[in-house]
């Protein structure tokens, strides 16, 4: 793995738990591209974008940390390596959002909305694909590769 600068990032994935077969393969070439770039895939642990975007950086080499909202490790989806047992259901979003540098939004719903939400007001950024519209503060990309390349420059402060 080539780290830029030599930084290793954590990144979140984020989106719906229930993902059709269009959005599951946003999610998994986000996950994948972004472990072939060094950065460790966080995500909330369970299925839909969650499981693709872990699938995807495990296949890919990648290392995958999932923060649980449940009691039990083994309700982690089967991509997760690291998992972070909260037992505080959706106030895990605050955990996922505070351990990582950056996130990217793929589809999801009203958890979705409120890790974006979270993110902004900690200053994080926010690169967002095919999910919520016209969030002021949200960067949009149309495809997994121009995603994970904005999320790079933004961190980097070049983007």
């Amino acid at each position: 793995m080539d780290f830029p600068n030599n930084r290793v990032y954590r990144i979140g994935v984020i989106g719906t738990g229930i993902a059709g077969s269009a959005v599951y393969e946003l999610a998994y070439r986000v996950g994948r591209l972004l472990a072939e770039r060094g950065a460790i895939v966080y995500t909330g642990g369970l299925g839909g974008v969650m499981e693709a975007a872990a699938r995807g950086a495990l296949e890919a080499g990648g290392l995958t940390v999932g923060i649980l909202p449940g009691r039990k490790a083994e309700e982690a989806n089967p991509y997760i390596r690291i998992p972070v047992v909260t037992d505080m259901g959706h106030a895990r979003n605050v955990i996922l959002v505070r351990s990582v540098q950056g996130l990217i939004a793929v589809s999801g719903g009203y958890g979705t909305l409120s890790e974006i939400a979270l993110a902004l007001k900690m200053w994080k950024p926010v690169v967002g694909l095919r999910t919520w519209p016209g969030i002021e503060g949200v960067v949009y990309e149309d495809s997994p590769e121009e995603a994970v390349s904005k999320l790079f420059l933004i961190l980097e402060g070049e983007g």
